[in-house]
């Protein structure tokens, strides 16, 4: 009778682990028939979801933010105390316009912009500031990353030269320099100031992508993700307005300068989901059948060949 019974849970065992697997199957079968229909009638977002998980949204948002914080974060802070009087001036004005930085936290930023001593222009040198603006090419080559996943470039091939991550420093150093004349419409109309940095963005993540792909997608191609991301970095640059001022003079009131250093992360990170969504969502429309033949956009991923 024991084992009349133990061979009878068995069989029901057998029979529960069978009808689940069909389960399984069947629910595979239609996820993949409805994952074909929409396809089918929606290419464009069900592209864009696959394109979303192909590079990892948030992981390669998140490097992009932390290389920001621990390399590009100190340039911009040896820059503004090592740069003559005016240029130190306006890159303050402009960090603080971008964030509409207002009470304690723009005292802050303007103590990190407060010229070295000459103690310590003899520590650091020249080496070490050299060694700063090295590290700071770790952002270019994040950048560079997340713009060949977008565009479903193979890891292997050649490799870009070095001297475009710093030509890309330098140039989104100066566009941060000029932002602070942009942001109120050279003191005319705020509305003029949104477009002008509206157009600024969009030309500097065109030119961005082309010289971090060294040249292997044509310009057309590139223009949707510049201008996606840019309108994504722009009203986010607005939001900054409400958000930041009050956000980071209460984490100094609280938390002192920690806490001001959590919400500075925070808001990179968010600002690099914008920007990692703006150029996969680019590279997807760019290849979308109505835009595809007007822009020339290659029909298979771009290879890769050497280039300067």
């Amino acid at each position: 009778m024991r084992r009349e019974a133990g061979d009878r849970r068995r069989i029901l065992a057998l029979l529960r682990v069978s009808w689940w697997r069909g389960r399984v199957r069947e629910l595979t079968a239609r996820q993949k028939d409805f994952h074909a229909r929409v396809e089918t009638r929606f290419p464009v977002v069900t592209g864009l979801v696959d394109r979303m998980v192909s590079v990892n949204i948030f992981d390669s948002a998140t490097r992009i933010a932390a290389q920001c914080f621990l390399t590009a974060v100190p340039l911009l802070f040896v820059v503004g105390a090592y740069a003559p009087t005016a240029v130190r001036d306006q890159v303050l004005a402009s960090v603080s316009a971008v964030f509409g930085l207002t009470g304690p936290a723009k005292d802050e930023v303007r103590q990190a912009f407060q010229p070295p001593t000459d103690d310590l222009r003899q520590a650091t040198g020249l080496v070490g500031l050299l060694m700063v603006l090295l590290s700071a090419t770790a952002v270019s080559r994040a950048v560079q990353r997340l713009c060949r996943r977008a565009w479903l470039m193979p890891r292997t091939g050649a490799k870009v030269a070095p001297w475009r991550w710093l030509a890309w420093i330098a140039l989104w150093l100066g566009a941060l320099v000029v932002q602070g004349l942009l942001h109120n419409g050279f003191g005319r109309w705020a509305g003029l100031g949104f477009l002008t940095i509206l157009v600024m963005q969009a030309a500097m993540w065109w030119w961005t992508q082309h010289l971090l792909l060294a040249g292997v997608v044509r310009w057309a191609p590139l223009l949707p993700g510049a201008v996606i991301t840019a309108i994504a970095v722009s009203c986010l640059s607005v939001t900054a307005h409400f958000y930041m001022p009050r956000a980071l003079n209460r984490a100094l009131a609280n938390y002192g300068s920690a806490g001001s250093v959590f919400i500075l992360l925070s808001w990179l990170i968010v600002v690099c989901v914008a920007v990692a969504i703006g150029l996969s969502a680019g590279a997807v429309l760019s290849q979308d059948p109505f835009l595809k033949h007007r822009l020339g956009t290659p029909t298979s991923p771009p290879g890769e060949a050497e280039h300067g």
